[in-house]
């Protein structure tokens, strides 16, 4: 199957009692059995496994190209059932610029449980072959990154650990599995905080793995079942119901981020643009290689470099939303400094780039002149142009 028609098809079936095409909520938390031991169908108990939830775990596997899928209660409870895969005095090599709930998870958590996380850019992959030790078992990507948007080349790093006992995982949450495919290039695990495009409505709070073979894919679920992080059936419903429009959504996304990168580069206030479609941006030649288009998510900073036209301009905008999260239908706005990315300490926003007069972009499906005029009506409130 082709992708527009994997995720309407992609491992799904009719509920075979009543022929239902769509999925059926199972709000059940155990299911009867004939004699002890012996369940009436597959299901036994819906912390081990639910039908909505399989269906769309097995939505999750299709449309990634993977052999397991699995849902859980939020990306953070999807990247938790990764790490437990360690064990102490294991290490971690991860890329310096990510979502800032990963990097409390890792430091703030899983450091005192004797985990190593070093973080490092991953712009040159030489890099990370000096940090790798005999130690080293995960190297954790986002690409593109959250919230400056650089790129890792996928397929370049797994090819440096491959053969090396390291397992490479991807969070592929900002380009989706329409735009990119890392299992593909060589990844062993994907992560998606499903909350955002693969739901694509902001209704929703939930994560998914996806693993390339099934023997990973049955550890990680030996977690997933003995931590208890799943998600249940009726937001599995939702996710599942939001994959079906993902192409259109994510074609739409793409269409309107880069009219709004484009126009963002070209505007006075405006000093630097991060979105992997520019081809000002020196990693498009990457950008083009191992993704199909360039998704909705961008940042930028002004010339003045001021914090408090940042937020001026924030509280102007009408189209935009200034919210948390992204991958909704509508146009988000967000501060990193004092949102998304708060739990990272200023001294390390700062060597990132994590500017106090960044602001990131989620761009939604609306009209994309309605866009553009918000966007300028915003610039206009603050500057005289």
């Amino acid at each position: 199957m082709k992708f527009n028609t994997k995720v309407i098809h992609g491992n799904q079936h009719h509920e075979p009692t009543t022929g239902s095409v769509n999925v059926p909520v199972f709000l059940t938390s155990t299911f009867a059995q004939s004699s002890p031991g012996k369940p009436i169908g597959e299901y036994e108990y819906s912390r081990a496994a639910n039908p909505t939830r399989q269906a769309l775990e097995d939505s999750l596997a299709s449309i990634e190209n993977g052999a397991r899928g699995l849902a859980f209660g939020s990306g953070l409870a999807a990247i938790d059932c990764v790490l437990k895969l360690l064990s102490p005095g294991d290490e971690v090599i991860a890329v310096d610029d990510l979502y800032g709930g990963t990097y409390r998870l890792f430091v703030r958590l899983f450091e005192k449980y004797q985990l190593k996380f070093t973080f490092i850019n991953f712009d040159d992959v030489s890099k990370i072959e000096n940090q790798i030790t005999k130690n080293t078992k995960l190297i954790w990507i986002e690409t593109p990154t959250n919230p400056l948007m650089k790129l890792v080349d996928i397929k370049a790093v797994c090819d440096l650990v491959k053969g090396k006992n390291i397992l490479v995982a991807v969070d592929n949450t900002f380009a989706t599995p329409y735009l990119q495919k890392p299992l593909d290039l060589g990844a062993d695990i994907v992560m998606h905080s499903a909350t955002k495009y693969l739901g694509g409505h902001s209704d929703v709070i939930a994560g998914a793995l996806i693993a390339k073979d099934e023997k990973l894919g049955e550890e990680l679920h030996f977690i997933q079942f003995a931590s208890g992080g799943i998600l249940g059936p009726h937001d599995s419903y939702l996710v599942l119901r939001g994959i079906k429009t993902l192409a259109l959504r994510v074609q739409r996304h793409s269409e309107n981020g880069q009219k709004v990168a484009e126009f963002l580069e070209n505007h006075s206030a405006v000093d630097k643009v991060f979105y992997p479609g520019l081809k000002s941006n020196p990693q498009f030649e990457l950008a083009k290689k191992q993704m199909s288009d360039f998704g909705g998510m961008l940042s930028f900073t002004f010339k003045s470099g001021k914090k408090e036209d940042a937020i001026k301009f924030l509280e102007n905008l009408k189209v935009f939303t200034l919210a948390e999260s992204l991958g909704g239908v509508e146009s988000l706005a967000n501060y990193p400094a004092m949102m998304t990315h708060a739990s990272i300490p200023a001294e390390k926003r700062a060597e990132l780039g994590i500017t106090d007069d960044l602001v990131r972009l989620s761009v939604g499906i609306e009209d994309a002149e309605d866009l553009l005029q918000d966007l300028d009506n915003a610039f206009k409130s603050i500057f005289t142009i």
